[in-house]
């Protein structure tokens, strides 16, 4: 009988070291929330009698070994200070190591290749740390709490005279090979570039299980490569089509009832200015002086919330999309392209319904009356920004007084921002020319002038004042109304200390002493670099210094703009957070209360996630053609300035085209170098030789992999 009793013991200890994983698992996920025992058994659907008892014999388990603590008596929560397990999202490098971001961490803990376990790319991970050779903190993963994603895109590679196959993954997303049966290829041929989903991936297996979900072509041809960005970062390139028939029953007359629920401002002056290429107008501008001599500027944006109503499948898709996404040489719509060209566009000589915000300025952009709500405009002519910037240098051309009128306001608004502790980044982009089949024949660099901070100014003045409108009473007292802000973090004084410390090598100096000295120097530091060598990099290193700007239902105030309060209101055709501003702001406009937060929180952590696929898929595209159009000048040398500086090699950007190729270590025969985090830079160990961010090198490419978007260059001495 104690034979059988001792069976029983150790058979329950296994039943309550699971339960254990899965309520470290399901708490894991709020690491920061503290949770009764009916909750934690809610969370891990084990809700019968039996199974609670259970759940408390292993919440005591959990406590014994320190890896809960009861707060309060049947409440318990995460122990964070448990010596080594911490909980981040991981994230990998080139060379199939990676890095977990651990929240309230300051640095990031390094994790090899060989203990990555099964993780991939922005999984949350479970980890244990120790100290590598009593000195370095490394980790290695313990187990996945939570994918981000089974979907990848890859090559696929049939297996010679075998019934299976693997696909090779093209990005730092997933650090092994996925493993098809002959019943999952669904029509792939052996080189095929597709989407794979990966089904399962067994304890124990080297590999994980998949099936071919679409073939998307030959690898290197142009559109196979664009639509593999976007599959990559599982953005949709096409509409489903009862959303494109939606969009199309959509009326788009102007009807004399709805015209009378709005200001007719058809017959003042308005006009667009926007980018030659473009064809979707989000916003005009229209001016005219008043009697007692002031100005009536109204910024016009599209009323996209008039045609996509909550609830449809237009606005479900919009919502999925959250954004439109600029590639090199296309733009993926959030809407159809019926509602962002057609309907909704602000095109000149015709009527639009529009939603405004209004202001009455003095001479000295000052506001003395604002108003905001839905009107209907008709724009008398469409600027590019080279036409309006025309006028604004020559005074002449057609309505030449009302842009430079409109440019003198500005140019008074975004000194007084400065003034009050805006940061000014005003980096150049990227751009290129294209032929007839999409090859890149030239690359330009896009250049921001008096034209596009005119419309700058005018956009920020809208987004600005709404957010106020909604948020403070005509005293300036909170409202805590829910609303969707765009919000913009301290920088981290870490990263700061970091950058006044390496810029102070080039003689620069910064003062840190509170947040109006840091946004002086920083725009001090950033007017001083201007042409210089090291302009590049130090704009770039600032820039990192900067937390992200992301969407937020609490006003934490725009740092980078010097704005306590600040939304995005002018852009409903291209970014979803603009919308939610328009239907929200209509809302208070006609009494309404004050909705719940969290289900808007929601929306505003997708939105931010989407914008940042976006943003990597826009940066891909852009790799994409450069790689494409250097690989017309292998075996070039060119000047260079070295960009990014890492354990492996280091990157190099030509200036006069923003190309950038990878110089690898390993590559380096005249030395064995190593890496200095603090100053940016490799060293010699022999001969003292050193490559540090922002010096001059002679390279000469070597080496253009489309597939990967990827130059490798070589150092000529």
């Amino acid at each position: 009988m104690s034979k059988k009793r001792k069976y029983i013991s150790h058979k329950n200890d296994l039943k309550l070291m699971e339960i254990g994983r899965l309520i470290l698992r399901f708490m894991n996920a709020n690491a920061s929330k503290i949770y009764n025992y009916k909750q934690i058994s809610d969370g891990i659907e084990y809700k019968n009698p039996r199974q609670r008892e259970l759940v408390i014999q292993a919440l005591h388990k959990l406590q014994g070994s320190e890896k809960i603590k009861e707060v309060e008596k049947g409440k318990y929560i995460v122990n964070m200070k448990i010596a080594g397990t911490l909980t981040g999202i991981i994230d990998f490098n080139q060379s199939g190591n990676a890095y977990v971001n651990v929240e309230g961490m300051e640095n990031d803990v390094f994790i090899h290749a060989k203990n990555v376990k099964d993780a991939l790319q922005g999984d949350k991970v479970l980890i244990i740390t120790y100290h590598y050779k009593g000195k370095k903190l490394e980790g290695s993963v313990l187990e996945v709490l939570e994918r981000t994603r089974t979907e990848f895109v890859g090559t696929f590679q049939k297996v010679a005279h075998k019934d299976f196959g693997f696909v090779v993954c093209d990005k730092k997303s997933i650090n092994t090979d996925i493993f098809i049966p002959k019943d999952k290829f669904n029509n792939v041929e052996d080189g095929d570039k597709v989407i794979v989903k990966m089904t399962e991936w067994k304890p124990g297996d080297k590999n994980p299980e998949g099936e071919i979900l679409q073939v998307l072509g030959a690898p290197g041809e142009h559109e196979t490569e664009i639509h593999s960005i976007l599959a990559e970062y599982g953005l949709p390139y096409e509409f489903p089509p009862e959303v494109e028939a939606d969009a199309d029953k959509i009326d788009r007359s102007i009807t004399d009832d709805e015209v009378a629920k709005r200001w007719d401002m058809r017959d003042i002056c308005t006009f667009t200015i926007d980018p030659k290429d473009a064809k979707d107008f989000d916003d005009a501008l229209s001016m005219r002086k008043l009697e007692n001599g002031n100005w009536e500027i109204g910024v016009h944006i599209a009323d996209v919330s008039h045609y996509v109503v909550p609830g449809t499948i237009l606005d479900d898709e919009a919502y999925k999309r959250a954004t439109s996404v600029y590639l090199v040489d296309r733009v993926v719509p959030m809407l159809p392209e019926v509602l962002s060209n057609d309907v909704c566009s602000l095109r000149p000589n015709e009527d639009k319904y529009t939603f405004s915000a209004v202001f009455e300025l003095n001479d000295e952009a000052e506001i003395q009356k604002q108003w905001f709500g839905r009107t209907v405009i008709h724009s008398d002519r469409r600027f590019t920004y080279e036409e309006a910037q025309e006028r604004i240098e020559t005074g002449e051309g057609d309505l030449a007084e009302e842009i430079n009128t409109l440019d003198k306001l500005a140019k008074i608004m975004r000194n007084e921002r400065i003034r009050k502790g805006a940061i000014t980044f005003d980096r150049s982009e990227v751009r290129f020319n294209l032929d007839e089949n999409n090859e890149p024949i030239g690359v330009y660099f896009k250049i921001s002038k008096d034209s596009n901070h005119l419309i700058e100014e005018f956009m920020l003045l809208a987004n600005k004042k709404v957010s106020e409108f909604v948020s403070l009473t005509k005293k300036r007292e909170i409202t805590n109304n829910t609303f969707i802000y765009r919000v913009h973090d301290d920088p981290d004084p870490a990263k700061l200390e970091a950058l006044r410390d390496f810029v102070s090598t080039f003689g620069y100096k910064m003062d840190l002493a509170n947040t109006k000295k840091v946004a002086e120097s920083l725009n001090k530091l950033l007017h001083d670099v201007k042409g210089k060598g090291e302009e590049n990099m130090i704009e770039t290193l600032a820039m990192r210094s900067m937390s992200k700007a992301v969407y937020s239902t609490e006003p934490i105030g725009h740092y980078g703009l010097g704005f306590e309060y600040y939304s995005h209101f002018t852009s409903p055709i291209r970014r979803y957070p603009d919308l939610l501003a328009h239907r929200l702001l209509q809302h208070y406009l006609d009494g309404g209360k004050s909705p719940a937060k969290p289900e808007l929180e929601e929306k505003a952590k997708h939105c931010s996630a989407m914008e940042r696929l976006a943003a990597d898929a826009e940066r891909d595209s852009i790799k994409y053609m450069q790689v494409k159009f250097m690989e017309k000048h292998l075996g070039e040398t060119f000047t260079g300035v070295i960009s990014g500086v890492a354990e492996f090699g280091f990157w190099v950007e030509i200036p006069e085209n923003g190309a950038e190729g990878l110089i690898k270590l390993r590559d380096l025969v005249d030395d064995s170098y190593t890496y200095d985090a603090k100053t940016h830079a490799v060293y010699g160990n022999r001969h003292g030789n050193r490559y540090q961010l922002g010096d001059q090198v002679q390279i000469k490419v070597v080496k253009a992999n489309l597939i990967q978007k990827q130059l490798d260059f070589k150092v000529v001495n």
